[in-house]
This record gives structure tokens, sequence and C-alpha cells, in this order.
């Protein structure tokens, strides 16, 4: 199984003619390939999979994911 994290694109750059990326999952940095998207900009939110920005998402959605995401961790902590 596979967890896509949102995360923010904040910066755009060329590596080996590769249309690259630093994203930020939530304080964690990270970079990817945007080469399958390349409408991407900075700021905007993007699913990364195996090194890859493979779709867009909008700021509210990507917003609702991390909330989710952090309400399950909150859950999975008091249940511990």
């Amino acid at each position: 199984m596979c967890l896509a994290i949102p995360g923010k694109l904040l910066e755009i750059f060329e590596e080996n003619g590769l249309r690259m990326g630093r994203i930020d999952y939530s304080g964690t940095l990270k970079e990817a390939c945007l080469e399958y998207v390349p409408e991407a900009g900075i700021g905007q939110y993007v699913i990364v999979h195996a090194g890859f920005a493979i779709s867009l998402l909008d700021e509210e959605e990507a917003l609702n994911s991390l909330d989710a995401l952090q309400e399950l961790a909150r859950l999975q902590r008091e249940d511990h």
C-alpha cells in the first residue's frame, strides 16, 4: 500500500536536464522530479510517488488531507 502525502512546491530547478522541485512535507524537505506535472508552479501542492510528482492538488484538498493525517496520528498516540 502507498500513502500519498501532499507536499508544497517551494522551489523549481533543473538537474541533469530534468525539471526538479524542492517539496515541503510539513517541515520535511525532499526533492522530486516534476517532468510528469509540467504545469506545477511554486506554492502549489503535489503528490509524489517514487521520487516523481504525479499530480497536483488544490490547496484546500491538500490542507484537508494534512488535517486528516494529523488527526489520525493523534488518535493513534491516544490508543497507545
